[in-house]
């Protein structure tokens, strides 16, 4: 992907974008060359041959910006309820142990609001919802963490010295 977390930006960054576009427009129709543009607004000079290309063949209003690439085909109401069976666990799903994987959860939606994502639009999604991509701890089930307290305490602390 093009931005951290995968993310995208959001709207006050894009409307920054649009300003910086709109801005190079107002130059671009002055006949100010593309690297004093770039120079003053802090942007690659090819990003300004870009917008200047642009410019030319449809004018300011082409340089506007388009809006999000995607949107959600989720509503915020149905993804209100998909954080609903999320919270209930993988069990209350017929899953045996306790992992969401995107798999899972595409499964989910698809059976809840039939609906299919691909497995990269569920991360999307997720992503874009405040989700992240956690990997749980690998323990034993048979764990016991008082003995292992007690090992740190003696028998570790013997082989530090």
């Amino acid at each position: 992907m093009r931005y951290p977390q995968g993310g995208g930006l959001t709207a006050e960054r894009q409307q920054f974008r649009e300003g910086l576009r709109l801005q190079s427009a107002e130059r671009f129709a002055l006949g100010e060359a593309s690297a004093v543009i770039a120079k003053e607004l802090r942007v690659s000079v090819r990003l300004v041959q870009r917008w200047r290309r642009t410019w030319d063949e449809g004018g300011p209003r082409t340089l506007r910006s388009q809006g999000p690439a995607s949107r959600s085909r989720l509503s915020e109401k149905q993804f209100a309820q998909l954080e609903a069976e999320l919270a209930k666990g993988p069990a209350a799903h017929g899953w045996e142990d306790q992992r969401w994987t995107l798999a899972r959860v595409k499964t989910v939606i698809g059976r809840r609001f039939h609906l299919t994502y691909t497995i990269q639009g569920v991360r999307k999604l997720l992503v874009r919802n405040g989700w992240s991509c956690q990997v749980p701890g690998r323990r034993a089930m048979e764990r016991d963490d008082e003995a292992v307290a007690g090992w740190v305490k003696e028998v570790w602390s013997c082989a530090e010295d």
